[in-house]
């Protein structure tokens, strides 16, 4: 592993892992526009046909927490065919779906092919580079993969304009295809056989048990889990705010999810600027307060007779301030995990898309507006997540002050 001060990696490199990371944005955002559609084709609410996004963040869940030792054991590359050949299938599923109940269970299965994605880019990154090429490359990353998100709701407001809305998993099948084959012909392995863990199933618990116990991963995790978790509550109430009680057209709504997903590349690009120059825990501090300063203008909004640009700017702050904290707690928590990175990325990829999970659920029992629904969810993330952050930060200052004593 290098510890070069210059960038440690391919453009191309990067662009690959970006690919097959930028599948769960997709997945999740591309079809956004539709729920309206979908509803009516099912007969059901736009909040019942929004549950499907819970459902993928339970695949998401489950399937890192699989493909993390898995991929300890034999490698990244095998993990990573399996993963996009399940998610072409179960994209095939979801645009086939007969009823609400079949596209969840398909949902259910494209995020466990999905995920594979981000599990094993997490992965190679710490398998190659060092601390600081890795917070480079995280932020590389996340600036690519930034263009998912903004690029996802448009192309699938432009696809139900021409086509009806299976055609949207029709695409994502065709992109799956791609990535599948991406795999086999430009992917290197990056895990050398000498360096795999041969792990039994019991020891695969040990070792989740053994990696959460490890203070130096547990604690950005944590702060990375819960101001992640930020971002899923956004996306899983966005549809219901906008379109629902603000009754903004579908090509609008792209619109307008694509400027808050902007903000993340905007604040991606911040904090590579800012790499040389700042502290990580300062660029931490920096993204949990913008989180959180967007979370009170949501719930201000609320209030507010001019709600929707209120909103839209709370929303885009906490949205963007994922461009500070997400690499960089990643970075932390990556930082000391060696071999078993594998493992440590599918369980704070999984703890993130868990509090994804409970934000979806927890919105079905909110019973005020859509809009205060989502701002009561960021502001508890947000909150939470600050709350480790500035503990983080405390205890650093105060083993600094020890050592120099």
């Amino acid at each position: 592993m290098t510890t070069s001060n210059q960038r440690q990696y391919a453009t191309a490199w990067i662009l690959l892992l970006a690919l097959f990371t930028a599948l769960g944005p997709l997945s999740i955002d591309m079809y956004l526009p539709a729920l309206p559609l979908m509803a009516q084709s099912y007969e059901v609410s736009i909040q019942m046909m929004a549950n499907t996004l819970p459902a993928y963040f339970l695949g998401l869940a489950i399937g890192q927490l699989i493909y993390g030792p898995l991929s300890d054991r034999i490698g990244r590359k095998k993990p990573l065919y399996f993963g996009m050949a399940l998610f072409t299938v179960a994209s095939l599923g979801c645009a086939l779906a007969p009823n609400e109940w079949f596209l969840m269970i398909f949902r259910v299965l494209q995020a466990l092919g999905g995920c594979v994605g981000v599990v094993m880019a997490r992965a190679a990154i710490r398998d190659c580079l060092d601390v600081q090429g890795s917070a480079q490359a995280f932020s590389s990353m996340m600036m690519v993969m930034g263009l998912a998100p903004i690029l996802a709701p448009i192309i699938g407001a432009q696809i139900i304009v021409h086509w009806q809305w299976p055609a949207i998993f029709i695409a994502l099948m065709l992109i799956g295809l791609f990535c599948f084959l991406s795999v086999h012909f430009w992917f290197k392995e990056t895990l050398a056989s000498e360096h795999r863990l041969a792990l039994s199933v019991g020891q695969v618990f040990g070792l989740y048990f053994k990696i959460l116990s490890d203070k130096s991963f547990r604690q950005p995790m944590l702060a990375g889990s819960l101001t992640g978790g930020a971002l899923f509550a956004y996306i899983s109430s966005a549809g219901a705010v906008m379109m629902g009680q603000f009754q903004i057209s579908e090509q609008n709504f792209a619109y307008l999810f694509a400027l808050n997903a902007f903000g993340i590349m905007l604040l991606s690009a911040l904090n590579k600027r800012l790499i040389p120059h700042t502290a990580i825990m300062t660029r931490l501090k920096l993204g949990a307060l913008v989180q959180l300063s967007g979370a009170v203008l949501v719930i201000l909004a609320s209030f507010s007779a001019h709600a929707l640009w209120w909103a839209m700017l709370g929303m885009f702050l906490a949205v963007a301030g994922i461009g500070l904290t997400g690499p960089n707690s990643m970075t932390l928590a990556m930082s000391k995990q060696g071999e078993r990175a594998g493992s440590a990325s599918a369980l704070m990829g999984s703890m993130q898309f868990a509090c994804g999970l409970l934000g979806g659920l927890v919105l079905n029992f909110l019973a005020w507006s859509a809009l205060l629904n989502m701002g009561i969810l960021l502001f508890f993330f947000t909150l939470l997540g600050s709350v480790v952050i500035w503990k983080m930060a405390s205890e650093l200052k105060k083993t600094t002050i020890k050592n120099l004593g």
